[in-house]
């Protein structure tokens, strides 16, 4: 690794705009932009997916390989990444920084505690609920009904016995109450930073935040329990974005965490922002499907942050098509044309629903060592039938010349087609129109139906004026659906929305479907159950 000042100083960073955590992590300080706000934004990429499998198929690695590809061709790019959470670095997925030769570093510590950020979310998420919880507990001047107190607590790992519980047990503790724990990702704390402008902002988000209500159906925020302030000095340090490289020194922009299934799914406007008044190209992701982080990344945070994308990758795997074709998980290695014609409708639906939001489409075959060569080919007549420039992406064994072919291509479509980006609904759709909206135009579905409970919390927040938000819906990321049995492009299907909940700071509607969780579980055979630490400091097991 390059000490982060050379890094730096690639980008056209000066040192004075660097707070250096050791000799390969920086923070940006906001100086930086007050230096560049003059100079033209890069052109803004973003990278999305299919449908993937349960193992994910390589949109953090696409995006970071075609970052170094860029450069090698002499364009200076930029990646813009997400933070990963504790809880699926020993869940599920192991680490998030992607892997082989396109890889960001160093990646123990952006997967571990990094700088520090999510911790400081999970701090002033909780420094919330315990201020609701005194403020109840010391006479309660602001009429909080306690049983309508909406503020839970927030922990950066999956432990699904913490879901549901109740606080205030035991003489002199406060009222006994039912309560929970959000995985931090899921933290409207982490939307509110994620989509903040800058200092200014993150305090009036913070401030709109809603913790409960009062007997008579009035909304208590954290501002009216004088809690703004407190919880922005815990977050003076993660407002910042962070600088990192890649394995061949490119510049890396990682800030913010959101999951894509129960929340918003992009990294933070800050940091995207920076992002492209350093770079001509920025190349950022939104988490699993194209009908998830990708339109949450159009319909929330480009709508709120005001940025135009120039054009979209669609990451394409072979396993995922034959995954979304019928295939399980542990036969996904096997030759199986049949299945794989089959996924190809998951591949058609991604495509039609990103056209649909005016922008120019790149498909990237991300290749495997176990793929078929029949399979491969069977993808890239599909693409050209479809009119969509594809390419085969090699970057994980290969580094930049893997992903020369397709930095080409994506530069080629950029120049020869301007983004005509548009939201998928205008803002004045009442929010059961936005939902309906979104299932049937872009999932396929035939409609919605509403707990009663939901049907009457959106009735409650148009009566609050809250109507125009964007909603952000929280989904199986394995299906179109609601239910990750129903692979390819189903139709014909109905969403069911179990719940709704106000996130009047990050400015929208969380719609969960299904059996949608916001507190994971760990999986039978924990990624923490495969890591070691040598008596050096040496981890393994955990990339």
């Amino acid at each position: 690794m390059k000490p982060i000042y050379e890094v730096a100083a690639q980008a056209g960073i000066h040192e004075e705009h660097l707070e250096l955590y050791g000799k390969y992590k920086a923070k940006l300080n906001p100086s930086l932009m007050d230096e560049r706000r003059e100079r033209p934004d890069g052109k803004l990429v973003l990278v999305t997916a299919v449908n993937p499998t349960p193992a994910g198929e390589g949109k953090t690695l696409t995006t970071i390989g075609l970052t170094q590809a860029l450069n090698a061709l002499g364009v200076g790019a930029v990646a813009a990444l997400r933070e990963p959470s504790l809880g699926p670095c020993f869940g599920m997925k192991g680490g998030a920084t992607g892997g082989g030769r396109a890889q960001i570093v160093p990646a123990e510590d952006i997967n571990l505690h990094f700088t520090g950020d999510l911790h400081a979310i999970s701090s002033a998420h909780n420094l919330l609920a315990a201020l609701i919880d005194n403020h109840v507990y010391h006479g309660n001047s602001l009429g909080l009904d306690p049983k309508r107190i909406v503020w839970k607590r927030a922990v950066d790992m999956n432990d699904r016995g913490l879901r549901s519980i109740v606080t205030g047990l035991g003489a002199g503790n406060g009222l006994p109450q039912e309560s929970g724990f959000l995985i931090t990702s899921a933290s409207e704390v982490m939307a509110v930073l994620c989509l903040s402008e800058n200092a200014a902002d993150l305090k009036a988000r913070l401030g709109r935040i809603i913790v409960g209500y009062t007997a008579g159906g009035d909304a208590v925020t954290a501002r009216d329990l004088n809690a703004v302030e407190a919880m922005a000095v815990l977050l003076k340090d993660a407002i910042k974005p962070n600088l990192v490289q890649t394995l061949d020194g490119t510049p890396v922009v990682v800030h913010g965490g959101p999951f894509a299934n129960i929340a918003h799914g992009c990294s933070s406007v800050i940091g995207t922002k920076t992002a492209l008044k350093l770079g001509d190209v920025v190349i950022t992701e939104a988490g699993f499907g194209a009908e998830l982080g990708a339109e949450k990344f159009f319909d929330i945070k480009c709508r709120q942050a005001g940025l135009t994308p120039d054009a979209a990758v669609l990451v394409v795997t072979a396993k995922a098509l034959k995954y979304n074709g019928g295939v399980p998980a542990k036969e996904l290695d096997a030759e199986n044309p049949a299945a794989l014609q089959e996924g190809l409708a998951n591949l058609r639906r991604h495509l039609r629903n990103l056209r649909g939001f005016g922008v120019p489409v790149v498909v990237a075959v991300n290749h495997f060592a176990a793929d078929h060569e029949s399979e491969l080919a069977s993808i890239m007549d599909a693409c050209r039938e479809l009119g969509v420039p594809a390419e085969l992406s090699d970057v994980w064994a290969e580094g930049a010349p893997g992903g020369a072919a397709l930095a080409k291509t994506l530069l080629r479509e950029m120049d020869g087609q301007a983004s005509e980006y548009a939201p998928l609904y205008e803002a004045a759709l009442d929010l059961k129109g936005k939902i309906g909206k979104i299932v049937t135009e872009l999932y396929g579905g035939a409609g919605v139906s509403y707990a009663p409970a939901a049907s009457k919390a959106l009735a409650e927040f148009e009566r609050l004026g809250f109507g125009e938000l964007p909603v952000c819906m929280a989904k199986t990321p394995y299906s179109f659906s609601d239910r990750p049995s129903l692979l390819g492009a189903p139709e014909g299907f109905t969403v069911s929305v179990s719940r709704v909940s106000l996130s009047a700071g990050a400015g929208f509607v969380v719609v969960e479907t299904g059996n949608t969780m916001t507190m994971p579980g760990l999986p039978k055979v924990p990624a923490a159950d495969r890591m070691r630490i040598d008596e050096d400091g040496r981890i393994e097991g955990l990339l």
